[in-house]
């Protein structure tokens, strides 16, 4: 399957960059699949090495931090030739390994042209609790997400789909009824099945029908998940972090969905749990949403970091946590949970292309999201159904009076009083 983290590996190759190149990610999103393709579509010789499972080659880097010397102990344990001009090394699971990641930083300064790839579980929550200095500016971070919904509609086979849709975005121009119905048809689809690719993979092997697809793939990534945060934890803070996991779901599903600790336990304190916050956002297996103080930018300066939502990073693994049937997705029948699910969805097609996303609240009013876009500052709202009036967003536009403003729904394209309305299915065109 074609993942857009291709267009990235490929300038790294182009480049000629002698920083090695992490690829950062949750479990299940594909990091090892897709790191595999491209050096086997872009190399002769090609060298994979899973520290988690080579204890001999992991055991290297306790000795030495040379690159020469690591490569060639490795030829010397693996009976192999390793030229550094035709061949490229992809060190899998480094987590485990804290003097393997030091050792990128004299890879990327040795005079050989070594092209180094590495990838590994958790990752993130490593770089965060490094005890040794991380070779900030020696490494090039990538970040791999679940599949977005042009990925997914790639999977299927609706290039053509793809396509019209981004020519009626950049017209702002109603596409075909009957077009627009089968876009939100797939659109509710990619609910139920979210962007994990072995759950995309099943679902295509299916023949797209979600009445034979394994579910419990979900169910799976979703075990594998909780079964982390107990392995690579100590003391109570696995325990910690499950039950903010868990309290995701709830959270969204209020009103006021603000995140509050007291939702993980009656008596919960944000001292007691932030470490487990902190650790689960290093993970990517959740999102949060930060309330900015101030519409302005940079919106990263008005952070509140007192106020924020906590979103899962896939909406489908959010469906499966919360056992909506696909019955009551595709035909309408739980529309609370219904706008709880496009929420979610919104903020990981958002995610993608901003990296991070921020809510804005004033007077008595609340603006669903604020985006940066050519400088501006816009306002977004967001809709799970075809209605989209929205006092809040009328009044934001009458009191700042933003360049124009984004309202994303079950309607079709449009522009109309300062207002481009997008379609849910159609988030991806932002990034154009």
């Amino acid at each position: 399957m074609y993942r857009k983290i291709l267009v990235e590996l490929n300038n790294w190759l182009k480049d000629g960059s002698k920083k090695p190149l992490m690829l950062i990610g949750a479990r299940q999103t594909g990091k090892t699949y897709i790191l595999n393709e491209f050096c086997k579509n872009n190399f002769s010789e090609y060298f994979y090495f899973n520290l988690e499972k080579d204890i001999e080659i992991t055991r290297i880097f306790e000795d030495t931090l040379d690159p020469k010397k690591i490569i060639e102990s490795i030829e010397l344990i693996k009976n192999i030739n390793i030229n550094p001009n035709d061949s490229i090394i992809f060190f899998d699971e480094i987590q485990v390994s804290e003097r393997a990641i030091t050792s990128l930083k004299y890879f990327c300064e040795s005079d050989e042209e070594y092209k180094i790839l590495c990838a590994g579980s958790l990752l993130g929550v490593k770089i965060n609790r490094f005890k040794s200095s991380f070779p900030v500016g020696k490494v090039n971070i990538k970040y791999l997400y679940p599949m977005d919904f042009e990925e997914f509609l790639m999977a299927l086979n609706e290039n053509k789909l793809i396509e019209e849709i981004k020519k009626h975005f950049e017209k702002n121009e109603p596409i075909y009824e009957a077009v627009h119905n089968k876009a939100l048809n797939l659109y509710k689809k990619y609910l139920c099945i979210g962007g994990m690719p072995s759950m995309i993979n099943d679902f295509v092997a299916k023949n797209n029908e979600l009445a034979h697809a394994n579910f419990e793939i979900q169910d799976q990534i979703i075990t594998s998940y909780l079964a982390d945060m107990n392995k690579y934890t100590i003391n109570s803070e696995g325990i910690k972090n499950s039950k903010i996991y868990h309290a995701i779901p709830r959270s969204l599903a209020k009103e006021n969905s603000i995140f509050k600790f007291s939702s993980v336990e009656e008596t919960a304190r944000r001292s007691r749990y932030e470490s487990s916050l902190d650790w689960l956002l290093a993970s990517n297996m959740i999102i949060k949403c930060n309330l900015v103080n101030r519409n302005e930018s940079p919106l990263k300066a008005y952070e509140n970091q007192d106020k924020f939502k906590l979103y899962l990073n896939d909406v489908g693994l959010l469906r499966a946590l919360t056992n909506i049937s696909i019955n009551e997705i595709m035909f309408d029948k739980n529309e609370m949970y219904k706008g709880v699910l496009t929420e979610n969805y919104v903020v990981n097609e958002l995610t993608r292309i901003y990296k991070e996303v921020y809510f804005y609240l004033f007077d008595k009013y609340e603006i669903d999201f604020l985006i940066k876009i050519n400088g501006q500052i816009i306002p977004v709202e967001v809709k799970s159904s075809r209605n989209t009036i929205s006092k809040s967003f009328k009044e934001y536009m009458k009191e700042y009076n933003p360049e124009y403003g984004i309202k994303i729904s079950m309607k079709n394209f449009g522009f109309e009083n300062r207002i481009k309305s997008i379609p849910l299915y159609a988030l991806f065109c932002l990034n154009k």
